[in-house]
């Protein structure tokens, strides 16, 4: 097997849900830390390896893929022993599809992104727009797992793992209700059970929230 390298750094929500894909996979790798609040990320080596200067980035046999959700479809697709986790029936790959895209257009580019981005460059009032947004997640989330243990279905799949990294992030900034979302909250009990989960997700989860919790913001009408 061909040496797999891993760029970013545990703070991200994307560079997360890789993580937990080669820990699912059970594949070895190196992780080489990018700090992009110092700027790494835009260095003139780290552009050859990726001119939109964005992590997670995965360097595999000389070839570099970035994206998360394209990342970990590459891993499961290349490297799994079966298709569990990215169902090759096209149904179901459908809706795992969906909810990747969910997360990507609406959790995190309207929710998390359009917050956090800000919040480290000094804004710290935002519309209860911005709060909504992150409330109207929630409520998708808890449709989506009516009737299932997972995001996309009865078994985990890489949407679990892209949307786990950002609703746990999302948490940071407005407080999952377990009471009134009783679904997501089982439902991050159930992966937070997973032998993998805490070094993937769990740590560097924890680390975004100390990064929040020392700066004073609040939503405003």
């Amino acid at each position: 097997m061909t040496k797999l390298v891993l760029y970013g750094l545990d703070a991200s929500p994307p560079v997360r849900t890789v993580k937990l894909t080669l820990a699912a996979l059970e594949l070895p790798y190196e992780f080489v830390e990018v700090n992009t609040r110092a700027k790494e990320n835009l260095s003139e080596e780290f552009l050859k390896k990726n001119p939109q200067h964005t992590v997670p980035t995965l360097e595999d046999d000389g070839h570099y893929i970035w994206d998360s959700h394209a990342i970990i479809a590459y891993l499961v697709s290349k490297y799994g022993k079966n298709d569990s986790l990215y169902p090759k029936d096209l149904l179901q790959r459908a809706v795992v599809d969906q909810r990747l895209h969910f997360e990507s257009g609406v959790m995190f580019a309207n929710g998390l992104r359009s917050i956090v981005r800000p919040l480290f460059a000094g804004k710290t009032d935002f519309s209860k727009e911005r709060y909504d947004a992150i409330i109207e997640v929630y409520d998708f989330l808890e449709t989506f797992l009516a009737g299932n243990e997972y995001i996309a279905g009865s078994q985990l799949t890489i949407a679990d793992f892209s949307i786990v990294s950002t609703t746990t992030s999302l948490d940071s900034l407005v407080k999952l209700d377990s009471a009134k979302y009783p679904k997501v909250s089982a439902w991050i009990k159930r992966l937070q059970k997973l032998p993998y989960y805490e070094e993937a997700n769990g740590k560097g989860a924890k680390i975004l929230e100390g990064f929040i919790k020392n700066i004073d913001f609040e939503f405003v009408s």
